[in-house]
């Protein structure tokens, strides 16, 4: 079996695009910083994410049946930085109460200033090994000004 630690490691050099997957539910928020996210159809329009299915919070994904997908732009690193669940002082409130939080058509929390935001119903959830991947069909787009976008590589934000 490959060793973990050198898998994280090689994948590490991956540049990948900040984003947080968010969802609501029953009166509770839920954000998550990731960089596993991708397009997967434009007809219907659809995209997916991956976040850590071990965490116990993220269960609200699947219970939520939607979720939005916005993506950052590198003057949003202290949004990226509270939602990432580095500090465990960093309570959901908190981290809402940081950048202007909207909503487009699912309910789902929409980062109104995001380069792009991505409302979406959830079509299919998949536990894959550690992580769970949300497949979603995009039900509104929201896009805000043309900035340079926050990447994660090399265990630290960059930009282009």
């Amino acid at each position: 079996m490959l060793d973990p630690s050198l898998y994280r490691d090689a994948m590490s050099r991956y540049a990948g695009h900040v984003q947080i997957v968010t969802t609501a539910h029953v009166g509770e928020k839920r954000g998550v910083t990731i960089t596993a996210a991708c397009s997967v159809s434009d007809n219907p329009a659809m995209v997916l994410a991956c976040l850590n299915a071990s965490n116990p919070n993220n269960a609200i994904f699947s219970k939520s049946g939607h979720f939005a997908l916005n993506s950052l732009s590198a003057d949003q690193v202290e949004l990226a930085n509270a939602f990432s669940g580095r500090d465990p002082a960093m309570t959901s409130e908190k981290r809402f109460a940081i950048g202007n939080w909207g909503e487009l058509v699912t309910g789902a929390p929409v980062l109104m200033d995001a380069r792009a935001a991505f409302d979406c119903r959830l079509v299919e959830l998949k536990v894959m090994a550690t992580h769970m991947i949300l497949i979603g069909e995009v039900m509104g787009i929201s896009t805000g000004e043309h900035k340079p976008a926050l990447l994660y590589m090399d265990r630290g934000y960059h930009t282009l």
